[in-house]
C-alpha cells in the first residue's frame, strides 16, 4: 500500500472525483468540499484548500479506480472524512493511512464518515496515538427522489435577505450549536452572516409575515444537492413548519434538474427523522461523528 499526500486540489480532484461519485449521496461532504475547492471561488474561513489535508491510499494497480483503496479529506478545524472505494474496507489501507498521517505530523481532531469505516479508523488511530474517543453524534444519511405529494405547504418559503440580520445570526449560531456542538460565538462579525445571505442558499419559511423556520441548500453536486441547517426556534416547533420548509426546498432542488436531494439527521432526534421520512426521504447509510482527545494527565 502507498500513502499519497496532495498539495494541489485540482490534482486531487482529478484523481478522486470519479471514485467518490460511485456513492454520491454517501460522499456528500467529501464531494461537496472538493468541488468547492476545485472551483476556487470561495476561500473564506475553512474553505481554502491550501490548508486542507488531502490523501489517498493506493495498491499500485491501475484501472478505473486508479488503484485507490481509501480517500481522505480534512478541512481544519473539522474532522477527517473518509471513503473506502466501493465501500470495500481494507485493513492494510487503514493502517497505511494512519501511518502516513502520523509521519506527516497531521493531528486529526476526529472522524465523520460511514459508520463501520469510522469505527475501524477510530480503532486504528487511537491505538496508534493513545488518544481516547467520544461519539458525538450517530447520524443517518437520507436521499429523496420525489417529494410526497400529500405534504401540505400553506406557508411559502423565500430567500434569506439582509433585512433578516435582526434574527439570522442568532438562529445560525444556535443551529450550529445544536447540530455540531459548536460553542455559540460572539455576534460581532457581521461579514460571515452577510456572506451566507449573499450566497442565496438559505431560505426562510414565514407564517403571517413572521419568520418561523430556516433551511439551506448545502452542497450542489452532479446529480445530488444537499439540504441542511434546518432550524425552527423552540417557540415555533410542532407546527409542521420544518416539514413544509424542507418539502418546498426539496421540490425547488429537484425542479432545478438534480435527480436527488440528500441530508443528514441525528438518530437521537426521532422527530426530525420522522419528518424527513414523511416528506419522502429514504435511508442510505449511517454515519458517525467521533471526537478524539488526549487522555487525562496522570495524578502525581
Amino acid at each position: 500500500m502507498q500513502f499519497n499526500m496532495y498539495k494541489d486540489i485540482r490534482e486531487f480532484y482529478r484523481d478522486t472525483y470519479d471514485v467518490l461519485m460511485r456513492h454520491e449521496v454517501q460522499n456528500l461532504i467529501i464531494l461537496g468540499n472538493i468541488i468547492l475547492g476545485n472551483e476556487g471561488k470561495d476561500k473564506t474561513e475553512w474553505r481554502d484548500p491550501a490548508n486542507w489535508i488531502m490523501a489517498t491510499v493506493t495498491d499500485g494497480t491501475s484501472g478505473e479506480n486508479k488503484g485507490i483503496k481509501l480517500t481522505a479529506v480534512m478541512t481544519p478545524p473539522f474532522n477527517i472524512t473518509l471513503y473506502a472505494t466501493d465501500n470495500e474496507k481494507d485493513p492494510a489501507a487503514l493502517f497505511c493511512l494512519v501511518e502516513g498521517l502520523l509521519a506527516g505530523k497531521v493531528s486529526v481532531p476526529g472522524v465523520t464518515t460511514e459508520k463501520s469505516l469510522a469505527e475501524d479508523f477510530t480503532e486504528v488511530y487511537t491505538k496508534a496515538t493513545g488518544q481516547r474517543h467520544t461519539i458525538i453524534c450517530n447520524q443517518r444519511i437520507y436521499e429523496l427522489l420525489h417529494v410526497n405529494p400529500e405534504i401540505e405547504t400553506p406557508h411559502k418559503i423565500r430567500l434569506l435577505q439582509e433585512s433578516d440580520m435582526f434574527f439570522f445570526p442568532y438562529w445560525l449560531e444556535t443551529a450550529m450549536n445544536d447540530f455540531f456542538g459548536k460553542p455559540i460565538s460572539p455576534l460581532g462579525d457581521a461579514e460571515k452572516y452577510l456572506n451566507r445571505i449573499n450566497k442565496k442558499s438559505y431560505y426562510i419559511l414565514e407564517d403571517n409575515g413572521i419568520p418561523v423556520t430556516m433551511a439551506c441548500i448545502a452542497r450542489e453536486m452532479q446529480n445530488v444537492c444537499g439540504v441542511g441547517m434546518v432550524y425552527t426556534p423552540p417557540y415555533f416547533r410542532r407546527n409542521g413548519y420544518a416539514t413544509s420548509c424542507v418539502a418546498q426546498i426539496s421540490r425547488l432542488v429537484l425542479g432545478r434538474g438534480f435527480t436527488r436531494c440528500a441530508l443528514y439527521t441525528d438518530l437521537s432526534n426521532p422527530t426530525s427523522n420522522s419528518i424527513y421520512q414523511k416528506i419522502g426521504y429514504k435511508p442510505v447509510c449511517d454515519s458517525l461523528d467521533i471526537k478524539f482527545e488526549e487522555p487525562p494527565a496522570p495524578h502525581c
